[in-house]
């Protein structure tokens, strides 16, 4: 009884006299990642690898001819390697370090080789104090590296040399997706600090694949008989399987994307659903209406333009904005890839500006306009609706002059020193057996 009633004494005089007796401060102990957004990441991670190999090679891979199959399967798979390793060697670095007084464009070098970074390094997600282990966030991060350089070939497919191919994804990766990423993501970039909201890619993936898709089209001219020889899919079914490992892929690009399991990963889930169904059904009713039947392309090239509409919005956006958004890509990427490219009179083989390009553009902007409280989203700080779609049209307009730029540049330096382009012989042999010495099918 003595000893309790000397130690409240002595805490009463210490606390007299203003010396205080530290109590451990929760907050102050370093944040450790939760196991369950940890496996949810991973998970996420080997979902978006599922979209690029098998996804976008199936679905590129059956809308060429028989011919050029395996080169399709060969570009994506080898860009998809390749990229993976120049995000470890300095992509990483590059796109989420800090640059400094360059910051608002681009990282610096401190990561080269992921240098620091171990099993214990963590990565902060949205919310205050929650993280999860770096070596994850690299590993997703480095997904989306991936699959954007990899849609670019859907641009330039059946008539671009590999080599050429190759190159020019090392380079556009270095100075195209990197600023364009750091400058959306990261802490201390343009757009970032703008208030600019892009929640799984619209303009750092789909915006900047198409545009460079576009010009590489532009510069590489049309397909030999273009317009003149039939050049119909040669495996619809493959086309199909593409692009439903597309949408599958897609929950762990767009849901993702929250960086934690949580309410903001289940609202990025569902509106993935429901977007891309709204899509599927917007072009598949359209081009009924015009064309008196519905096919199984238009159904599945809906689909994939819903996915891309509602990527910026994912997490932003409420339910029925996510449809509205799905069912306005669906409509408008059907007039991309037909009355839009008839006018303009390119060959971009796959349609990737049509669908990609454009359906970022709409998804983009309309992120701006549907992440309204009033109309089911989440909202942000400040929300105005005019000042959130001018910022959002900032960011679009960014990401389309700095992907065209540069990849003009890249495309003509390439096609002046080595070619782009394979010869008019091997274009007609295939570029299968012309590039690969490898047939898709042996009859």
């Amino acid at each position: 009884m003595n000893l309790r009633f000397g130690w409240m004494l002595l805490v009463a005089l210490l606390g007299f006299s203003g010396i205080a007796l530290a109590d451990p401060d929760p907050a102050a102990a370093v944040p450790v990642p939760d196991k369950g957004d940890t496996a949810w990441m991973m998970l996420s991670t080997i979902l978006v690898i599922l979209m690029i190999i098998p996804g976008v090679a199936l679905f590129y891979g059956g809308l060429v001819r028989a011919k050029n199959m395996l080169s399709v399967l060969t570009q994506v798979l080898a860009i998809f390697c390749m990229i993976s390793l120049l995000w470890a060697i300095y992509g990483y670095s590059l796109a989420f370090g800090d640059g400094g007084s360059l910051n608002w464009m681009i990282g610096d070098f401190s990561k080269l080789f992921l240098a620091g970074i171990t099993a214990d390094s963590t990565a902060a997600t949205f919310t205050d104090g929650v993280v999860i282990p770096e070596l994850v966030f690299v590993s997703f991060q480095l997904t989306f590296a991936a699959i954007t350089v990899a849609l670019i070939v859907g641009g330039l497919a059946e008539r671009v040399k590999f080599s050429a191919l190759m190159i020019f994804g090392a380079l556009w990766f270095t100075f195209s997706y990197l600023p364009i990423t750091h400058m959306v993501w990261a802490t201390g970039g343009y757009l970032f600090e703008a208030g600019d909201l892009d929640f799984a890619g619209g303009t750092v993936v789909h915006i900047n694949a198409g545009i460079a898709a576009l010009v590489g089209a532009m510069v590489l001219g049309k397909r030999v008989g273009f317009g003149r020889d039939p050049m119909q899919p040669h495996s619809l079914p493959m086309t199909m399987i593409g692009a439903s490992l597309l949408w599958v892929g897609w929950f762990g690009f767009n849901a993702g994307s929250n960086l934690e399991a949580t309410g903001g990963a289940g609202l990025a889930f569902i509106n993935t659903i429901l977007a891309t169904a709204a899509g599927g059904m917007a072009w598949m009713l359209v081009e009924w209406m015009f064309r008196g039947k519905p096919s199984m392309l238009g159904v599945a090239s809906g689909v994939v333009a819903g996915l891309v509409a509602v990527t910026p919005a994912a997490g932003l956006v409420g339910p029925m904005g996510a449809i509205v958004l799905g069912a306005i890509a669906g409509a408008a990427c059907l007039w991309g890839v037909t009355g839009l490219k008839k006018m303009l009179g390119y060959d971009d083989s796959l349609d990737v500006f049509g669908i990609h390009g454009l359906g970022g553009i709409i998804g983009a902007i309309g992120t701006g306009i549907f992440v309204s409280p009033a109309l089911g989203g989440v909202g942000v700080d400040d929300y105005a609706m005019m000042g959130q779609v001018i910022t959002q049209a900032k960011g679009v307009l960014i990401t389309i002059v700095w992907s065209g730029v540069v990849s003009f540049v890249l495309f003509k330096l390439i096609d002046m020193t080595m070619g782009l382009r394979v010869s008019e012989e091997e274009e007609r042999q295939g570029l299968d057996t012309s590039s690969h010495g490898e047939r898709a099918y042996t009859l």
